[in-house]
């Protein structure tokens, strides 16, 4: 017999995820004993934090396979997107500047360009097929003499849809367009390589992948090619004049560690959520009538599991399940918005449908007890919203 259930079961770990006791055992110190500023250089307090940041940027570059003096830390991944975006296009002393990016992106992405669009910028946004997936072409045929940047995430927040990010990336290089990734969903479950992926601008956030929040990461090309950005952030010049500010040395420290633990579990972790993921949708389907599926069964997060129940509201569903069950109708940075899913709604769904879609994200404290129970809840309840 199966012991019971601990409630309530979190499966909303694209929003945010749990610190990992290893990470916050790794940033202790540097809240206490080692307190000092980065910037003070002269004295052992101050030594000890600028040695703790760039012992921290070394392991983060090594992840990605980038030079650590290409490591820019920042808030968190919605701050790296408008650096890269808005700096680019600010340091532009040209006259037309034209990017390329995707309907599906992330708030932080679209309303960037939208910004510097409204301030002269010319902006492609490219569609994506009805499960999801960005067609490389798509990415060729809208390159302009000036175009300067294309910009395509590498796994979607809401759908767990990974995009052909080599492709992509040698089609940029080919064409001499740089190529900006957002990859917070991505970093520590998919493998990335910047200089295999041709990726001359990155961000990730620290708090994806079971590190603290508050602390994120843009890997910006300083050489083959140099990347140009103007700040957005001013006074101090910290971070190689990139980003001024006081550095978050716990957060920073506590960043390094989650991302070591996650590349060391990657293979194994992956493959067990996968099979999770696999049995929870299989699970519904054989108790709920009508379900869909959003994005590719194959080509997404093994994690992330993003479905539709015809005949329902998924807020009801979610208040329905709120005290036990942990889900979510798509991005947290856009759940107090009226307006449905732009993702979902780039994939072709009805308006309906949108809304009675619910995103699961698997993560690193769910078992094959809390998928069942999740299971035979949903299927419970939605047979109930449907009478």
């Amino acid at each position: 017999m199966e012991p019971p259930v601990k409630l309530p079961i979190y499966l909303d770990h694209h929003a945010t995820t749990p610190l990992d006791p290893r990470v916050l055992a790794a940033m202790t110190p540097y809240f206490t004993e080692f307190f000092g500023n980065a910037a003070s250089k002269i004295h052992t307090f101050g030594r000890e934090a600028k040695h703790a940041v760039e012992a921290a940027r070394e392991r983060i570059g090594r992840a990605i396979q980038a030079r650590p003096q290409d490591i820019c830390f920042t808030s968190g991944a919605t701050e790296s997107l408008n650096l890269a975006i808005k700096g680019l296009f600010h340091a532009g002393t040209e006259g037309r500047q034209h990017f390329i990016t995707v309907v599906t992106e992330h708030p932080a992405v679209l309303d960037s360009f939208r910004r510097i669009e409204s301030e002269g910028a010319e902006v492609t946004y490219l569609p994506v097929d009805a499960q999801g997936m960005l067609d490389p072409q798509q990415v060729a045929d809208a390159i302009q003499p000036h175009t300067k940047m294309a910009c395509v995430m590498a796994a979607n927040h809401e759908i767990g849809v990974l995009q052909p990010l080599p492709e992509i990336g040698a089609i940029c290089q080919g064409r001499n367009v740089l190529f900006l990734t957002d990859a917070t969903q991505a970093l520590g479950k998919v493998p990335l390589d910047v200089q295999a992926l041709n990726v001359h601008l990155l961000a990730a956030s620290a708090h994806k992948l079971y590190g603290p929040k508050g602390v994120g990461v843009l890997y910006c090309r300083r050489s083959h090619p140099q990347v140009s950005l103007l700040p957005i952030i001013d006074g101090g010049g910290h971070e190689r004049g990139l980003r001024s500010g006081t550095l978050n040395v716990p957060g920073i420290v506590g960043f390094a560690e989650a991302i070591a633990l996650s590349l060391e579990a990657m293979p194994a972790e992956q493959a067990r959520l996968r099979e999770l993921r696999d049995g929870l949708w299989q699970a519904l389907r054989a108790g709920i009538p009508e379900l869909k599926l959003n994005g590719h069964p194959d080509h997404r997060l093994a994690g992330n599991l993003n479905v539709c129940f015809p005949g329902i509201v998924n807020e009801s569903l979610m208040l329905a399940l709120a005290e036990d069950i942990a889900i979510s109708a798509g991005s947290a940075c856009t759940t107090t918005a009226a307006d449905p899913s732009h993702v979902l709604k780039a994939l072709g769904l009805f308006t309906a449908d949108v809304h009675a879609s619910v995103r699961f994200g698997l993560g690193r404290g769910t078992n094959l007890a809390q998928v069942r129970y999740t299971a035979a809840a949903v299927i419970e309840q939605v047979a109930k919203l449907r009478e």
